[in-house]
Order: structure tokens, then C-alpha cells, then sequence
């Protein structure tokens, strides 16, 4: 909160979209609880800021538009001013006890992020559901006392009260030597929440790789106490590496500074429309100029998310527009060339022939014969869509499905290839491969976020 959305963001918002509809496919009610960072330290930094550049902020409610920038000058403004520094460090303190002055302020805060999150969200489909650091203040207190009743706490020096868990010498803080709350205290208090409210048979926090060992604690001290077996639940934590630039340190603009994940969207639609204006002025797409820009935003987004979703979450990778929005190779692009590949030629099945796929489905008396090696190859790899389904569901890693569909593309790719299809004896039993491996296809794109175009 209090930040725009930047590329660090990326990975989180696209993995953890891709795993709520795996879930969700198999049967699971998953609730898509977006942990956001909205009461922390930088709030009584930030609120000092806005009180000094906003005085009539209550009659006046100011327009900030560019976060990043409101941010930098609170931050510098703290830097500088040791004076400006203690003001905002009570700050937090009157925010956390409740001042109405500094939670209207925070408030304000909080609605002008949640707008910029919105247009990410917005443009990638993701649906969340916040619930931020905040809601689970005042449930810190009584997971304490829970602690402490069962003699599991243990205050060292300075009074910070810990929790020691198997396997780690660093203990889980619950509350600090000053009586505040970290990371430690409120992930205890929102397993709680979870598991008590919620009824979470399972658990996934999907966030970066290095708080690995913080997971792993809190999880630790989850079946200590009591509220978790191996049995009951399930917990995961799914990591996550850096998105890097060619240089292989953090992706950031030429100028150094964090790409901000709207313009980094916006840049991958704006390359995708400009190739696909370029097919149609030599005649080769299939899409009117009314249609161009919709299905660059479909390809674009998709490009982006695709190239993240391939690989192992835990790996970093050098982002690359180029790579990602490849007509060849393992991209969402060429899957999406062949699915509507695919789809042009069922078309062609009804306007040259009069086959009309949908009424051979609906008629149910025509059979998909396998005779040519080819259709055997992509028959088998239909088969197989369960068991990418079934190996997902073991570790949650989203590149299982990738793995399948480009496979499938391939043998799909193959097939019209090898056997010729419109026109041939055979021609039923191929639209009907061709329409089966494309519902196949749109299921994969459907369970990574990824939107399906008919035509390109």
C-alpha cells in the first residue's frame, strides 16, 4: 500500500491467480486473500507528509496520482529532517491506538493505492479479495495469550516475547522488546484467523523465495501449538525468484529506476499491436482493424504471464519483450497462433464443406478415428490433460500445465501438417480432433489467466 504496483509485483499476482483457478477447477473453495502491507512503519511517514503538503486534506481530498513520486519525497523528506523523522515515528504509534485524525489520512492512503492496483488487476483478470495486515491488529493480542496459556513463550532480552520452533535456532517474535507487532505477529494472528474462520483445510502463501525459512517457522509454530496436523491441513509456500533485466540484476528503467507494472503491461500490448497492424496491411490477419487492438491486449497479457508461468517459480529470469512475444517456440503466442489455427480450419469445415462441428457434437454419431500416426500422437496427448491436472495439484506449480499445452500444440501442429484435413475422407473425424485439442487448449489458457482469441 502507499506504493504503485511495480515489477516485483509481477510474479505473486500472476502465479497466485494461475493456482486460485487450478484449485478452483478441481473442486476447491478458495478464498483469493490479497496479505497487502498496509500498516507498517512508512504510514507515519507518509501521513506527516501528506498533513504537511495537504493541510486541508479532510475538505479537500487530494489527487494523488503519481504514488511513486509521493513516496520518494516523503521518504527523502525523512532522510533529511531528524525533526520531521520523530513526528513520524509517533505517527505510528497514534495510527495503531486509533487517532481519527491519522486514520482518515491512512485511509486516503490506502483508497488512492487500491485505484492504481485496480488498473493491474483490471487488465489482467486477476480477482482478489484484500485483506491486509490491519484487519489482523487487534486478533495479535489474544494469539499471545494463547502462546503464553500453553507455556510456549519465551521473553528474552529487552521483553520481546518469542516462539522457538524445531529445526531453528531464530525464535518467531510474536511481540517485540517495545510492544510492537512485525511480520511475525500478524502471519500468526492470520493463520489463526484462517484456520478458526475461514475453516482452511489448506493454506498457500505465494510470495517470494528468501521468506522461505519465515513460512516454514510460522508453520512450525502452527503445529507446536496444536492448530495443524500433517493430517488435517495442508500448508504450502510457493517462492518465487527475481525478475531480472539483461544484465541479470533487477529489471528497472534505463534511467535506474523500478518499472512500474502498468507501463511494463502497456509496453507488451503496444509491441503486439504493432505486429499484428503490420499483418494486417499485407493481408494477413484475419481480424478486422476494429478487432486489432482487443486481441493485442488478449496476446500481450498473455505473452507476459506465459513467460513467468514456464518455468519453476523458484528461478529468477531475464524478462525479455522479444522473447515473450515470439511467434516461435515455447511463448503463449504461438500457442495462441495454433489455437487459431485450429479454430480457422473447423471454420473452413462449415463455410467450404457445410460440416458444422457444433452439430456433429450436439448429433453425438460421428467417432474420432485414429488411423495416421499423427492423430494417434495427438489422441495420446489428450489423454494426458488429467495427469498435468493431477501432477499440478502435487506441488502447485503452474508450469505443469505449460508443459502440457505447448506439448499438445506441437503434436496439434503435427497433425494439420500430416494429414491433410478439409476436403479428405476423412474430414469428420479430423474437425473433431481439431475442435477437441482446441477446447483442450482454451481449458489450459482458461487455468493460467491467459485469454483465448478465436482468430488472429
Amino acid at each position: 500500500i502507499a506504493k504503485e504496483m511495480h515489477v516485483g509485483h509481477l510474479r505473486s499476482t500472476i502465479i497466485g491467480e494461475a493456482v486460485c483457478r487450478i484449485l478452483e477447477y478441481t473442486g476447491s473453495n478458495v478464498e483469493r486473500i490479497n496479505h497487502v502491507g498496509d500498516w507498517g512503519t512508512q504510514f507515519g511517514m507518509l501521513i506527516q507528509y501528506l498533513k504537511e503538503e495537504y493541510p486541508d486534506f479532510q475538505g479537500d481530498v487530494p489527487n494523488i496520482t503519481d504514488l511513486t513520486v509521493f513516496y520518494k519525497n516523503a521518504k527523502q523528506r525523512f532522510d533529511d529532517s531528524p525533526e520531521f523523522k520523530k513526528i513520524a515515528q509517533l505517527n505510528v504509534v497514534k495510527l495503531q491506538s486509533g487517532d481519527e485524525e491519522c486514520r482518515k489520512i491512512w485511509q486516503v492512503l490506502c483508497d488512492v493505492s487500491r485505484m492504481e492496483f485496480e488498473k493491474v488487476y483490471k487488465r489482467l483478470d486477476i480477482t482478489v479479495t484484500e485483506c491486509g495486515e490491519s484487519f489482523y491488529n487487534d486478533k495479535i493480542a489474544p494469539v499471545i495469550d494463547e502462546f503464553n496459556a500453553r507455556g510456549m513463550v519465551s521473553v528474552e532480552e529487552g521483553g520481546a516475547k518469542c516462539v522457538f520452533v524445531p529445526k531453528f535456532k531464530i525464535p518467531l517474535m510474536l511481540q517485540k522488546s517495545d510492544g510492537g507487532y512485525g511480520y511475525d505477529s500478524t502471519d500468526m494472528a492470520a493463520m489463526k484467523y484462517r484456520l478458526d474462520k475461514l475453516k482452511a483445510s489448506q493454506i498457500v502463501y505465494i510470495t517470494d523465495f528468501t521468506q522461505g525459512d519465515h513460512f516454514q517457522m510460522v508453520f512450525a509454530a502452527a503445529k507446536k501449538i496444536g492448530w495443524v496436523t500433517d493430517d488435517s491441513h495442508r500448508l504450502d509456500h510457493i517462492g518465487f525468484g527475481t525478475v531480472q533485466g539483461e544484465d541479470g540484476k533487477r529489471f528497472k528503467t534505463r534511467s535506474g529506476d523500478t518499472v512500474r507494472l502498468v507501463d511494463l503491461l502497456d509496453e507488451a500490448v503496444a509491441r503486439m499491436e504493432a505486429s499484428l497492424r503490420e499483418r494486417y496491411t499485407e493481408g494477413k490477419a484475419n481480424i478486422s482493424d476494429e478487432e486489432i487492438h482487443a486481441t493485442a491486449s488478449a496476446m500481450g497479457y498473455g505473452a507476459v504471464k506465459y513467460f513467468d508461468l514456464r518455468r519453476n517459480p523458484t528461478s529468477n529470469y531475464i524478462f525479455s519483450y522479444d522473447r515473450m512475444l515470439d511467434t516461435k517456440g515455447n511463448t503463449a503466442i504461438y500457442l495462441l497462433y495454433a489455437h487459431a489455427r485450429l479454430e480457422s480450419i473447423v471454420t473452413k469445415g462449415k463455410a467450404n464443406f457445410a460440416i458444422d462441428v457444433d452439430a456433429l457434437i450436439k448429433d453425438g454419431k460421428s467417432k474420432i478415428v485414429l488411423a495416421h500416426k499423427s492423430e494417434r500422437n495427438l489422441g495420446l496427448h489428450l489423454q494426458i490433460f488429467a495427469d498435468s491436472i493431477e501432477e499440478t495439484l502435487d506441488d502447485l506449480l503452474p508450469y505443469h500445465i505449460c508443459d502440457f499445452v505447448y506439448a499438445l500444440s506441437i503434436a496439434s501442429s503435427e497433425f494439420v501438417t500430416q494429414c491433410h484435413v478439409l476436403g479428405s475422407p476423412e474430414m469428420e473425424s479430423r474437425l473433431l480432433l481439431c475442435r477437441a485439442t482446441a477446447i483442450t487448449m482454451r481449458q489450459c489458457f482458461n487455468l493460467l489467466g491467459i485469454r483465448h482469441v478465436m482468430r488472429i
